[in-house]
């Protein structure tokens, strides 16, 4: 069925609900849902875990009884099985709704498109393909989860112009770990950090910067941001940020012996280490997606360094890339993006569908390296 004029509307919506539960929902997807009557909305609302209910039981309960003969909007098909609650095309059914607008059919491979074929089966007529796109990409890091069992990954970087993520080197000091781009490119970062379930980062960063790689937003989040380090050697300090604020949320990747004293150390204060197996000397990067895709994180953001984010484009991990650039040149003196041991060694990917915008003075370039929905 064609989508109404008015169907946009309600749809974007159903989308700025859904957008609330934002780190509240997973491993469950973000959903939003508005009931309108007579160009009235009658209930609105949206998921989030803790509370069980899913956006359409929300908004059906707030509308009661000025449910029947509505129009229901939602950004994701009505589930049509039992899990923690019911079915929501039970509840459609019984509410006595007479149209549902979906913006996209649920990317679970197992159940897609079967609750719309029961609410059509029914007799409610029901258009599906509002606003998809955006659908898709609010959802996208449940997209990758549930089709795969491994998280969205995200590769962040922040750089120069000429592509240098730290200042040359001065005279016997480490090279430079002042802030390459802007406060407001720093404030899109914890904007990313709270949509994250984890970040990932290597041993040499932690080892040169010590960085606390925290979300700093001050929103809700159902559960802790896991913070993620890449360590062959077992060389975290006790002492680094990391490991003083570990609350069982710090996860070293490991190809080192796990019973040594300093694993036991490190496990003491607070830190899980998960032995993997190795590749070229480190941990292998799809052991580890593996690992954190079991422990239901569906989103990955990687804050590295070159040698991580090399390994990470060649083993073929990431999902997605984000690119800060600010209007600075350091010249050959900085360090480089990506390890050119590795970028030499291996085809880097070529993003789709990118885009650029601003961000303060710096600008961003943003694009896909690979379709979670499996369109290419």
């Amino acid at each position: 069925m064609q989508p109404m004029k008015q169907d946009l509307k309600w749809i974007e919506r159903a989308l700025e609900l859904a957008r609330r539960g934002e780190a509240q929902t997973h491993p469950n997807p973000m959903v939003g849902c508005v009931v309108v009557r007579g160009g009235r909305v009658v209930g609105e609302g949206y998921h989030v875990y803790e509370k069980k209910k899913h956006a359409e039981i929300v908004a059906l309960r707030r509308a009661g009884k000025r449910a029947r003969g509505a129009t229901l909007y939602v950004n994701l098909e009505p589930c049509c099985h039992t899990g923690r609650t019911g079915p929501c095309t039970k509840a459609i059914l019984e509410s006595g709704v007479k149209r549902v607008v979906a913006a996209m059919r649920d990317p679970n491979p197992a159940v897609a498109g079967r609750g719309l074929a029961r609410l059509r089966s029914a007799g409610v007529r029901v258009t599906v393909g509002v606003r998809e796109a955006e659908a898709q990409r609010l959802n996208e890091a449940f997209a990758k989860w549930i089709r795969t069992g491994r998280p969205q990954v995200t590769l962040k970087v922040a750089m120069t112009l000429d592509g240098k993520i730290a200042g040359p080197a001065r005279r016997g000091k480490k090279q430079s770990a002042t802030w390459i781009t802007s406060r407001e490119s720093r404030a899109e970062v914890q904007r990313m950090r709270h949509a994250s379930d984890a970040l990932l980062t290597g041993i040499g960063t932690v080892l040169a910067d010590d960085p606390r790689l925290s979300d700093r937003t001050g929103k809700p989040r159902r559960r802790r941001l896991v913070r993620v380090v890449l360590d062959s050697r077992l060389r975290m300090p006790l002492k680094s940020k990391l490991v003083k604020a570990a609350r069982r949320d710090v996860l070293v990747f490991t190809t080192a012996p796990i019973r040594s004293a300093q694993a036991r150390a490190l496990s003491r204060a607070g830190v899980e280490i998960v032995r993997v197996q190795e590749k070229d000397g480190r941990p292998e990067l799809h052991a580890v997606m593996e690992e954190l895709g079991r422990r239901e994180l569906l989103s990955v953001m990687i804050e590295g360094g070159a040698q991580v984010n090399g390994v990470a484009l060649a083993e073929g991990v990431v999902d997605k890339v984000v690119l800060f650039y600010a209007p600075k040149i350091f010249g050959e003196a900085g360090l480089a993006m990506l390890d050119t041991r590795v970028a030499a060694s291996v085809a880097m990917p070529e993003l789709q569908e990118f885009t650029i915008r601003r961000s303060g003075p710096d600008f961003v370039v943003e694009g896909n390296v690979s379709d979670v929905y499996g369109n290419r």
